[in-house]
């Protein structure tokens, strides 16, 4: 299954996003890259947490190399394959980890840690994306993820507003259309991570 226009889009619009909207990719040798992981079936999903693994650790460099192509990523895209691949095999496995390091009061909330439980063997079900049961899979994981959130981001209360600001405005400067499609998706994507890392919860990546 190949990437769809919107998921190039998106592809290129967290490009910019983690840039801070100095650059976007598609030079040819980055577009070859993505060609590349689109064809050994590598999921949109999973170069993002890529980048997002890439771009969190350049960070924390004193001095990161200025210039950065998609190739960067590859390491971090074998990484996530990888525990995609472990977390399959785990299978209707009981849950191991995770929940203990998220922070009260959501741990102590029963109804929100069977949700989380709920979307790790989501997580473990899904196929390789060439499946033919690869998109109902994928959407019945999406699915126990925004129930996980919506019990994480209700016990955020008042907190909420300054973080949603913050991410509008990071996504303005990636200069993202607001309210389109991909618009929609990267607020989807990472307003999840800012109330995963609010509470400690593990990352959906």
């Amino acid at each position: 299954m190949g990437y769809s226009r919107d998921d190039w889009d998106w592809l290129e619009a967290e490009w910019a996003f983690q840039l801070h909207g100095r650059s976007a990719f598609l030079s040819r040798e980055d577009f070859a890259q993505i060609q590349a992981w689109e064809e050994n079936g590598v999921p949109a999903e999973a170069v993002v947490a890529a980048m997002e693994a890439y771009f969190a650790r350049r960070a924390k460099r004193a001095r990161p190399r200025s210039f950065v192509a998609v190739s960067h990523l590859d390491k971090d895209v074998a990484k996530v394959m990888k525990l995609r691949s472990a977390l399959q095999k785990a299978g209707d496995a009981p849950v191991q980890g995770g929940w203990d390091e998220v922070k009260e009061p959501l741990r102590s909330d029963a109804s929100a840690r069977a949700a989380f439980e709920a979307w790790r063997r989501a997580q473990a079900a899904l196929p390789l994306p060439d499946s033919a049961a690869y998109l109902d899979a994928f959407d019945a994981e999406r699915a126990a993820f925004a129930l996980l959130l919506a019990k994480a981001e209700a016990a955020l209360g008042p907190q909420a507003a300054p973080m949603q600001a913050d991410l509008k405005a990071r996504l303005l400067e990636a200069k993202i259309p607001e309210d389109g499609l991909v618009w929609r998706r990267a607020w989807t994507h990472h307003w999840g991570r800012k109330v995963a890392e609010a509470w400690g919860l593990p990352s959906e990546g």
